[in-house]
């Protein structure tokens, strides 16, 4: 076992005055490690003595060393800590990667006058709150934009997102790793589809970067088959806000619609209806789903939706109401097939240009399921 280095002032005498910088470099590294140890009150306090001094060393090497055996050691002076990540990149930047001893604030710091290389670095840390998140977005290069897309253990809200998207809208370097994200808001999820679905999808499926239901969605190039999968368990609150997201940038169109209709997604079918025609949702609903003649065409009239699909959408309703999910493994996806034979069989029952009109909209739905 390597015995324990034992400082005493003698030791920081002769150190610091050693002439070599190779020396002095080999030496803060031997010094910084001695903090991970267990050391006495006397001994821990020489060994900040001397990081302080070699934090001021002249030659880069030297501080370079200090700082690359500092950066996971989280008893190191905050002054020294700081020191060092203002300093050139070769010393700043492996503490600004690493380093647990900086502070939200010591990082919004440097952010705020360091250099692009040191917005990377911090965008590359193991953890990053939403704070530094933010800043890094509102005020950072493309390239650290990018890495913090690329960091899983970033946390990154809504705003935020949306105001990388907002900057790097035309950024593929930004916009493939945040579409490979584990997580995403459902309405940024939504943003992303309508907008890479053209440039990145061929990069995407080689990558297997995005769920395989999406990335065939985007060969397909049909946007609003991707889109679709962002209706699988998203909450009540996550649906609306899509709904309007969608009505918003005139995409909540009457195919999109009828796709989540006749793959069960209901609530989005409802908050739809309810968006387009201007009723409460609550109301909305009670129409959608009375059993008379009268509710469900009023709603449905009133949203502006084509009449050629009323008796499509009909079914579709009264289907769902019929049909539950079992609590099985793939009971979504049985759901779903049942769904499609039902309405496939309502067909006789609808006028020949209805038949040919939603064929059209369903494209290979039907056939998928």
């Amino acid at each position: 076992m390597e015995p324990r280095l034992t400082l005493s002032q003698k030791d920081v005498a002769r150190l610091l005055q050693d002439p070599s910088p190779e020396n002095r470099a080999l030496t803060a590294g031997k010094v910084a490690n001695q903090l991970d140890r267990e050391l006495t009150a006397a001994e821990r306090k020489i060994a900040h003595d001397v990081i302080g001094l070699m934090a001021r060393d002249a030659t880069v090497m030297v501080r370079a060393a200090l700082a690359d055996n500092l950066k996971h050691i989280q008893d190191v002076p905050h002054d020294v800590a700081m020191r060092l990540a203002k300093d050139v990149e070769e010393v700043a930047l492996p503490m600004l990667e690493s380093s647990g001893v900086f502070t939200d604030a010591d990082l919004l710091e440097i952010l705020n006058s360091g250099s692009e290389s040191k917005q990377e670095a911090i965008a590359t840390r193991e953890e990053v709150s939403e704070d530094v998140s933010s800043a890094i977005i509102s005020k950072g290069g493309e390239k650290a934009v990018a890495r913090l897309m690329g960091n899983e253990g970033a946390k990154v809200n809504e705003v935020s997102f949306t105001k990388a998207i907002e900057r790097f809208a035309t950024s593929d370097a930004v916009k493939a790793p945040m579409v490979s994200r584990n997580k995403l808001p459902v309405t940024i999820a939504e943003k992303l589809v309508s907008i890479v679905s053209d440039k990145l999808k061929d990069v995407l499926v080689q990558k297997h970067e995005l769920p395989a239901g999406v990335a065939a969605d985007l060969i397909m190039q049909s946007r609003e088959r991707a889109t679709a999968n962002l209706f699988d368990g998203a909450s009540e609150n996550d649906v609306e806000k899509l709904v309007v997201q969608l009505f918003k940038n005139s995409r909540l169109t009457p195919s999109l619609i009828l796709r989540a209709a006749c793959t069960g997604d209901i609530a989005f079918f409802e908050w739809a209806l309810s968006t387009l025609s201007g009723v409460p949702i609550t109301n909305a609903r009670m129409l959608i789903h009375d059993s008379g003649p009268l509710g469900f065409k009023s709603v449905y009239e009133k949203s502006g939706m084509p009449r050629q699909l009323h008796a499509a959408f009909r079914v579709a309703v009264e289907v769902a109401r019929e049909n539950k999910y079992d609590g099985e493994e793939g009971d979504r996806e049985r759901y779903r097939s049942r769904m499609i034979q039902r309405i496939l069989t309502q067909y006789e029952d609808l006028a020949a240009e209805d038949v040919d009109y939603l064929l059209n909209k369903l494209g290979n739905l039907a056939v998928a399921a």
